[in-house]
This record gives structure tokens, C-alpha cells and sequence, in this order.
């Protein structure tokens, strides 16, 4: 019997912030940075691996509290694990102590998070498979004892959950074919990074139509009249053809909200992205009343699956945007998924950060074999750097996330750039 026999975890930092990658209304100098979590098994071969995302600073605050969890793994078999990830990921996020800092949000649950992923990547190795071939090969009652339906069965029953999973299963091959033929549709983020000039969006909006994307988002809030000057100059770089989003990051008010978005309504926007506080259901509700048919998005910044219930059941949610690293691994992200397919909301990725690209490129097929069936009018988000740190990056084809083959979650980072980044002792870090 294969057993856990150490883990580890790493703060894990890249300088994005000296050329203004990731940078938005809000978060003026990120360093993309990862806590990096290693299983070790009595099996020299397995190892898993699992990240929770930050912006750098607190980084060593994530990878601390991660640590609090390991004791709960040493000595399990994966066997136990695999048969068992329900009820584990439940001891883990009710631990009686440490719920205390949550509970289900915030630093405790980025740290869950991390440690599930790191298992999940275990059991789809485990298992010779990628992970999101993994979960749809896997029937609806297995997937049933891995979820939670805890304070959202008054919007999802276990019933509808499993009927949703079900119904599925007699399109499942087709759509696997087809989503290995074609792949699945991305945005990029890459070409509007807010400490960027006009000049360099205009140029990147160019590369990266070239290279067959036809979705942008660009970063926007600080400056009205900038921001309009801005898309008006976008949109004429990319035609009345491609799409364009917007994401303020957090930036404005209700009221100021309102008055921007009706300000970029000409500009025939796809979705705006986190228009003000990410907890504010109610303030979302009175937005969406007062700008009409334009789509809302907003979640990256969901701590957990009681705030997607009730941003989905108000109707303030137009495009629901899952992270891989504030939800609580697959455990929890599967029943956003299912909620969000009850609502008819479609669910968009969020993926602007360091290996979350890697991670959204299984949650995206998972979304569409197992549950929801369409892809046409979804797209997932791509940010393009740091890929060259991971041992199996993402592979995007004509502005499409290609179905990963690789076995695992695709999150094992390359040693020299563990060695070189970890903070602060890395080669690196030492001489910055």
C-alpha cells in the first residue's frame, strides 16, 4: 500500500511586478507568486503536487497556515485518500480550530485548497490519467461522495445535482472527441494589463490576433475619460468582429459603477468584470438593474460556494468566473459548476496568475463533458507568462486551451525555478 510520507510547502515568488504584468486598478505591483505544496509517498515515483495564488507579500502567510494541515496526511494510504476525498476535504475546511479563520474563505481556505489540489494530482496519477480525464471517466455516484452540499441544498439538491450528472453521461464520449479535436475557447488578458501604454496594447492586440484570438480583456477604473480613449482605440485596432471585456478589479462604488459601465456601453462589451466589492451580492443586484443588458462577471474573488449561492440565486451573477485556488480544490469547484449550470449562468475561468492557466484548462473540459455541453459561447481566460516555469504548460492552439495529456493537475514546477524563486533564500531573491 502506497502511503504519504512527507509534505512540503514553498513560497514561491516571480518578479511580475518590474514590467507591470497582472497590474489593474487595485493591484498596482503584483508579483505573482505561489505557495507550492509537494506530497511525498512511500513511492518514490508518485509525488503530488498542488499551488494557492497570491500577489506575493502574505505569500508566507498561506504556505504557514498550509502547514498546520499536514499532520491529518502523514501516514494515509492514497487508496484511503481516493475512496475517502469527500469526507477528508470535510475535516479539512471544519477542522474545529482552524475553521476559526474562515470559516471556507480566506487564507485557511487558499491553504485547503492548495493541499486538495496536491491530492487531486496524486489520485489522477494514481490513476495514469490527466485529471479532467480522471473526473468525467469517473460514474456520478463516485463524483457524488466527493462533494459537499453543506448550506446550498436549499438552491441545489443532491437529487438535481446527480440528475444534471447523469444526463450527461450519454453524451460524454462525443463531447470528449470533440473537445480533443477542437479544444475550448480563451480570452486573453495578456494584451490589457493596466500599467501598459496605449501603444503596447495596440501592438499585443495585433500578436495576439495574429495568432487566432478574437477575445480581449483590458483592465480599466482609474480613469473614465482614459478608459474610454482607450477601448475606443482598441476596438478600432480589432474590429467590430472580436470581443472585449473590461475588468475594474474592485475599483468603484455602486453608483460609480453604474456610471462607467453605461460610459463603455457603446463599446459592445462581452461582460464587466468585478465593478465593485466582490462580497456586495446586493450592490451587484443594483448595478445590473441600472445597466440593462450588460453582462456582469465577478467570482475570481469568491471565497467559497456560499457566495456563488447567492450571487447565482439573486441573478447578480451574469458570468460566473471560478478560481482554482479560492474554491476548495475539485471537491468544492464541482458543485459551483452545478450550480452555476441549474442558473443557466455560464462559467468563464479565471486564470490571470502563475500556474492557474495550467489548472483552469482541466476545469474547462470538466464543465463541458460532465456537466454543462457547451463551449461556443464560453471562453476561459489565458494570460501568457510564467509558462515556461511548469513541466507541462498549457498548450494553446488558435487561441484555444488544448485538452492536457500530461497525467496529474499539470502544476509540477521545474526544481531550477523552485530553486531560483523561492522566497527569500532563492538565487533570485538573494541578489534582489
Amino acid at each position: 500500500m502506497i502511503k504519504i510520507t512527507n509534505l512540503t510547502v514553498e513560497d514561491v515568488r516571480f518578479p511580475t511586478s518590474k514590467d507591470l504584468t497582472g497590474s489593474d486598478a487595485i493591484h498596482t505591483d503584483p508579483d505573482y507568486s505561489a505557495t507550492y505544496v509537494t506530497v511525498y509517498t512511500s513511492d518514490n515515483s508518485l509525488k503530488g503536487y498542488g499551488i494557492a495564488f497570491t500577489l506575493g507579500k502574505g505569500n508566507d502567510v498561506v504556505a504557514d497556515c498550509i502547514k498546520h494541515f499536514f499532520p491529518m496526511l502523514i501516514g494515509k494510504t492514497i487508496d484511503e485518500i481516493e475512496l475517502n476525498i469527500g469526507e477528508l476535504w470535510f475535516e479539512f475546511v471544519d477542522h474545529s480550530q482552524l475553521r476559526w479563520l474562515g470559516p471556507e474563505k480566506g487564507v485557511v481556505h487558499m491553504a485547503v485548497a492548495a493541499i486538495f489540489n496536491s491530492l487531486w494530482d496524486l489520485i489522477a496519477k494514481k490513476n495514469q490519467k490527466p485529471l479532467w480525464k480522471f473526473i468525467v471517466d469517473s460514474d456520478p455516484e463516485t463524483i457524488m461522495k466527493w462533494l459537499t452540499f453543506k448550506y446550498i441544498e436549499d438552491v441545489l439538491t443532491k437529487d438535481e445535482a446527480f440528475n444534471i450528472l447523469q444526463n450527461s453521461q450519454m453524451h460524454k464520449e462525443k463531447r470528449i472527441q470533440t473537445i480533443l479535436k477542437e479544444g475550448y475557447p480563451s480570452y486573453t488578458t495578456a494584451a490589457g494589463w493596466l500599467g501598459y501604454s496605449n501603444e503596447k496594447i495596440i501592438e499585443l492586440c495585433d500578436q495576439y490576433m495574429a495568432q487566432g484570438w478574437k477575445h480581449f480583456k483590458i483592465k480599466v477604473g482609474l480613469d473614465l475619460e482614459a478608459d474610454v480613449k482607450r477601448l475606443e482605440l482598441i476596438r478600432q485596432t480589432i474590429g467590430p468582429e472580436c470581443s472585449i471585456m473590461v475588468d475594474a478589479n474592485q475599483q468603484w462604488n455602486v453608483q460609480q459603477s453604474i456610471e462607467h459601465i453605461n460610459a463603455y456601453k457603446k463599446f459592445n462589451l462581452l461582460f464587466v468584470e468585478e465593478p465593485t466589492s466582490p462580497d456586495d451580492v446586493l450592490g451587484f443586484a443594483k448595478i445590473k438593474k441600472e445597466v440593462g443588458d450588460v453582462r456582469l462577471a465577478t467570482g475570481e474573488a469568491c471565497g467559497g460556494r456560499i457566495m456563488f449561492k447567492q450571487f447565482l440565486e439573486s441573478g447578480a451573477m451574469n458570468v460566473c468566473q471560478i478560481d482554482s485556488c479560492r474554491l476548495g480544490s475539485i471537491n468544492e469547484i464541482l458543485t459551483v459548476l452545478l450550480m452555476a449550470h441549474k442558473f443557466k449562468v455560464p462559467v468563464f475561468p479565471h486564470a490571470g496568475g502563475v500556474g492557474l492557466c495550467e489548472y483552469v484548462q482541466h476545469l474547462c473540459m470538466v464543465d463541458y463533458v460532465l456537466i454543462n455541453g457547451e463551449k461556443d459561447n464560453k471562453v476561459v481566460e489565458y494570460q501568457d507568462s510564467l509558462h515556461e516555469h511548469f513541466i507541462h504548460p498549457c498548450i494553446i492552439k488558435k487561441g484555444n486551451y488544448m485538452p492536457p495529456k500530461d497525467i496529474g493537475y499539470s502544476i509540477e514546477m521545474k526544481q531550477k525555478s523552485v530553486k531560483d524563486f523561492t522566497y527569500p533564500n532563492g538565487e533570485y531573491w538573494k541578489d534582489n
